[in-house]
């Protein structure tokens, strides 16, 4: 008995060192006890056949236990920036790094949202995939209307459209709204949101954008209560007062139509010429009766206005930020800029 616990304990050691566990029971300690059986007296021979027996039922436990304790191993994660083999202490220890922070779009939607709230307005969300009817017919532009060439955006084979602007949202939301109209009360909505062009990337063009989509309905709505109200907005976005200007433009679906330009806010002041003093933000105008119409809205005893500006084109002048290829391009180094 004493030779099998001797065995045992040069098992153990062998067992914790070996990485094929199921190796052991092929060990040489085991062939010896078995050959040893041959050198015991006949009458103790059972009770030493049952001691090796039972040391290899042990042995099997420990294999299991073992199988066990792997399974309960974290899986192998085949993106991380290491091999399997490197070992603990050498890997990166992602929990102890920087605190990361928020994507400089989605902190100026936030201040964006936040301002039109303040104004009244209710936010909606828009879809990034969309069809014809909204993407077009219900904003003015029939079929085969050269209008349609602005918008050179992505299609599906299903006819589907990947949403170029945000105006997708009008029609619908006209609809949802305009119980309000009845009840006194204006339809104030915007919409922050993503869209997509057929653009060629540059400094100032990216394929995926965000824009802002803001709609003001009610009774006896003018250019005036347009030209206030993204002044206000403007105002309080850039922490200070800055003059805006209208100049006549066309869009299919508002009536008359305008881009919208401010004074370079003393971020951007340059000593230039008057031509180079504005910074045109985006279209405006007063929203096209055959909209109102299309919408259920009688265009008769309701008027509205509506505007859409890129929201990168915001960021970028608010920040000084030269390219807008900075904000999809995952740049660490230019994102850690924005705690």
């Amino acid at each position: 008995m004493k030779q099998i616990e001797t065995a045992r304990a040069n098992l153990r050691r062998k067992f914790e060192k070996i990485e094929d566990k199921n190796a052991i029971l092929k060990d040489s300690e085991f062939k010896a006890l078995f050959d040893g059986i041959r050198g015991i007296e006949p009458d103790k021979r059972s009770e030493y056949g049952k001691a090796i027996n039972d040391l290899k039922t042990e042995v099997k436990s420990w294999i299991e236990e073992s199988d066990e304790q792997d399974n309960e191993k974290e899986p192998i994660d085949v993106t991380a920036p290491w091999d399997v083999n490197t070992p603990k202490e050498k890997r990166p220890n992602f929990f102890n790094t920087t605190q990361g922070s928020i994507h400089p779009i989605t902190r100026e939607i936030s201040d964006i949202v936040d301002i039109f709230q303040r104004m009244g307005f209710v936010v909606e969300e828009s879809r990034e995939i969309d069809n014809d009817y909204n993407m077009f017919t219900s904003l003015n532009f029939p079929l085969g209307h050269p209008a349609r060439d602005d918008y050179d955006t992505f299609n599906t084979d299903e006819g589907l459209i990947a949403p170029a602007h945000t105006s997708t949202m009008q029609n619908r939301l006209l609809k949802k709204y305009k119980d309000n109209l009845a009840n006194e009360e204006p339809i104030a909505v915007v919409v922050p949101d993503r869209v997509f062009r057929n653009e060629d990337l540059d400094a100032t063009h990216e394929h995926t954008f965000y824009q802002i989509e803001g709609i003001f309905v009610a009774k006896k709505v003018n250019v005036g209560n347009l030209i206030a109200t993204l002044s206000a907005f403007m105002n309080d976005y850039f922490a200070q007062n800055l003059e805006t200007k209208l100049q006549p433009f066309y869009f299919p679906f508002t009536e008359p139509s305008f881009e919208f330009a401010i004074e370079r806010p003393d971020v951007l002041k340059k000593n230039d010429s008057e031509e180079q003093k504005w910074l045109e933000l985006g279209g405006c105008g007063m929203i096209h009766p055959n909209v109102l119409f299309e919408a259920g809205v009688d265009p008769k005893t309701s008027s509205g206005f509506a505007f859409g500006f890129g929201i990168e084109r915001m960021v970028m002048m608010k920040n000084g930020i030269e390219d807008i290829r900075h904000f999809e391009s995952a740049n660490l180094k230019f994102l850690r800029q924005f705690k």
